[in-house]
Order: C-alpha cells, then sequence, then structure tokens
C-alpha cells in the first residue's frame, strides 16, 4: 500500500493526491501552515487521514514555539488549532485531533515544555500506528457481511489513502481478499474531483483486487440488473441517532439501495462519530469552488459564467443504513448512541451477520 502521510525529522510528508493517478509526489510541510493548505486544497483527504494530518501539523507547530511556561505554551498552540479547524468543516476528526491533543496536555502541565512538544510528536506518530490498527479491526469485522464471490460498490475513497492505511471502506474489502474470498468491486468516479477514478480504482489495482470504475449516475442501471450484493462507504461524520455526512452523490446511492433491497454498510472509525450531534440536520456541510465542477484538470468543460452549486457532501439519513461498521463490532444505526453510553453490553447490541 502507498504510504498517505508520515513524519519524520520534524517534517510532514505528504503525498499530494491531487496528482493521482498520474504522478505519486509527496510534498514537504515544514510548518503547520502548510499542512492547513495540504488540507484545504485536497493534498490529503477522507476523515481518518487529515485527523492524522492535523495531529502531525499540530506537532511541528508546537515545535516553533518559544514558551517558558505552559500557558504560554497553550496560547502559541491557540492559532495552530484554530487554523487547522477552518481548513474542513464537515469532516469531525480535525476537531477530534485538537480536543484530544488538548486533553493530553491538560493531563501533562506540570512537565517541561520541551518534553511537551517531544510528547505531540511522539502522539502524532502513535495515531497514526493506532488508525491504521483500527482499519485491519474495521476489516476484520465489516468481511463477515461479505461472502465468496460478492460484488461491492463503493463512493468516493475511504481506503488506505484516506487514512493512515488500509482503509476504512475498503477494510473489509482487503479483510475479505486475504481470507481468500473471490470478491469484485465497483467503484463510483465521484464528481466533481473524482475520487472514485483517481484513488479508489488506482489502489484496488495497485494491490490486484478486481474494481471497475463506473460513472455515478450509472449505480442505478446496475443495481437495478441485480449486479450488487452490498454497499460500503466510509464516513467523514456520523452522529448520534446513526446519520451520516460522506462525499456528495452517496444519500444517492443509499436510497438506491434501499430500493433494490441492497444492504448499505458505513465504515466508521468512533473518532469519525460526534455523539454531541443528535440528528445530520446539524452537521456543517462544506460547499466548495465552482472551478471544481467547471473545469477537470485544468481544462474548462462549462460556459464562461455559468451559476455554479459544489455541495461537497451529504447526509445519508439513518433509515437507508443497515450497518454501521466500527473497531468494536458492527451496529445498526439506532443502536449506535449506546456505544456512548458506560456499561452497554456491546454484543447484545451487535449486528451478526447472516
Amino acid at each position: 500500500m502507498v504510504k498517505t502521510i508520515e513524519l519524520v525529522n520534524g517534517v510532514v510528508n505528504m503525498l499530494d493526491q491531487t496528482k493521482l493517478p498520474r504522478e505519486v509526489i509527496y510534498v514537504e510541510c515544514k510548518d503547520y501552515t502548510m499542512v492547513a493548505k495540504g488540507i484545504k486544497e485536497l493534498w490529503i483527504r477522507g476523515a481518518p487521514a487529515i485527523g492524522i494530518a492535523a495531529s502531525m501539523g499540530i506537532a511541528i507547530g508546537a515545535n516553533a514555539i518559544n514558551a517558558s511556561s505552559y500557558d504560554d505554551f497553550m496560547k502559541g498552540l491557540e492559532p495552530i488549532f484554530n487554523t487547522l479547524l477552518e481548513t474542513r468543516p464537515t469532516a469531525v476528526n480535525i476537531q477530534w485531533a485538537v480536543e484530544r491533543t488538548k486533553k493530553l496536555l491538560d493531563e501533562r502541565k506540570d512537565e517541561s515544555i520541551d518534553s511537551l512538544k517531544t510528547f505531540l510528536t511522539d502522539e502524532a506518530n502513535r495515531v497514526l500506528e493506532n488508525d491504521i490498527e483500527i482499519n485491519k479491526t474495521i476489516g476484520k469485522f465489516g468481511s463477515r457481511f461479505i461472502k465468496d464471490g460478492d460484488t461491492i460498490i463503493t463512493h468516493c475513497n475511504a481506503g488506505s489513502l484516506a487514512t493512515g492505511g488500509y482503509g476504512t471502506a475498503t477494510g473489509p474489502i482487503r479483510a475479505a481478499v486475504e481470507q481468500g474470498k473471490k470478491i469484485h468491486v465497483y467503484a463510483d468516479e465521484t464528481r466533481p474531483v473524482l475520487q472514485g477514478a483517481r484513488l479508489t480504482s488506482w489502489e484496488l489495482m495497485q494491490d490486484n483486487i478486481p474494481v471497475t470504475l463506473i460513472p455515478d449516475n450509472t449505480s442505478g442501471a446496475i443495481l437495478q440488473k441485480g449486479e450488487i450484493d452490498l454497499a460500503i462507504v466510509g464516513t467523514d461524520r456520523t452522529v448520534a441517532n446513526g446519520d451520516v455526512a460522506n462525499k456528495i452523490g452517496t444519500y444517492m446511492l443509499a436510497v438506491l439501495c434501499k430500493e433494490h433491497n441492497v444492504p448499505f454498510y458505513v465504515a466508521a472509525p468512533l473518532s469519525s462519530i460526534d455523539f454531541s450531534i443528535p440528528t445530520g440536520d446539524l452537521i456543517p456541510i462544506e460547499e466548495r469552488g465552482s472551478e471544481e465542477v467547471t473545469h477537470i484538470f485544468g481544462t474548462q468543460i462549462a460556459p464562461d459564467g455559468v451559476k455554479v452549486r459544489n455541495i461537497a457532501f451529504d447526509v445519508t439519513p439513518a433509515k437507508y443504513i443497515t450497518g454501521i461498521i466500527t473497531e468494536k463490532g458492527v451496529f445498526r444505526p439506532e443502536d449506535l448512541h449506546k456505544l456512548n453510553e458506560p456499561g452497554t453490553d456491546l454484543e447484545s447490541i451487535m449486528l451478526k451477520a447472516e
């Protein structure tokens, strides 16, 4: 698998995914503003991956702070936190990284500033390592719902490129292949940035996993023909009632799956679940610039001056989702809130494969 991001000697090396699949280029981010730029401009994308990037951005930003006290150090971190939080509002993982950092530092406020800086660097690398292990666990749980011979449809990219490695939505796919199951994947192209075409199809081909690329508006026809056994997608933010925000077009695919009685699963690490938001109506939805729609790789395809609405994410209501795959197991959307309640017997609410 291609390495998405790493922190080495105080520099964040970030794979520029806007260049894929034509070029494999790594950008050296030597300060946190460069990391923020990479998140904002989609050099790195996918909720888990940008959470990792945020943790690494905080670490290298902290190294540049000149402070003699804990309070001054925290004041120095505030603009770093704010800059990263402003990059992508829909994905909850940046907020998760910031809040996690604050909590961990508060527990170590009596340590020296140099010690705290070292800790943040080590912690950023732990976030990366933990993400890979979480994805593999998601893969193990999710693969139970994939049968030998199944054909799976996915939308956008929730693979190794969107995470620290292995992938969330592709985790069950990779695990199924490792178990010897013969499967096939249909990848939606995912307009307007074409993450499915450029990234998902590319990374699956790198691992010799059979994949067929389709235009977004083809999924309905393929479902109607009975060619799909299940859908697995990722998530940028899942909320307490099981509603899921993911790349634009996910809602459309979920509705089509419901109509054709095809199970629709969401792979969601716990870091991407926001229990503080009760319903999907309250999820902030990012809208992006018009050029992503009017141009493809710098070539204009639309008339000059045409009005554009470029909504980056949509919200899929829980009623369209069969199960949410986490590192704790697979759960019905209506049971998701119980994961945040102390004393819950997870085994009793876990969704079982047939």
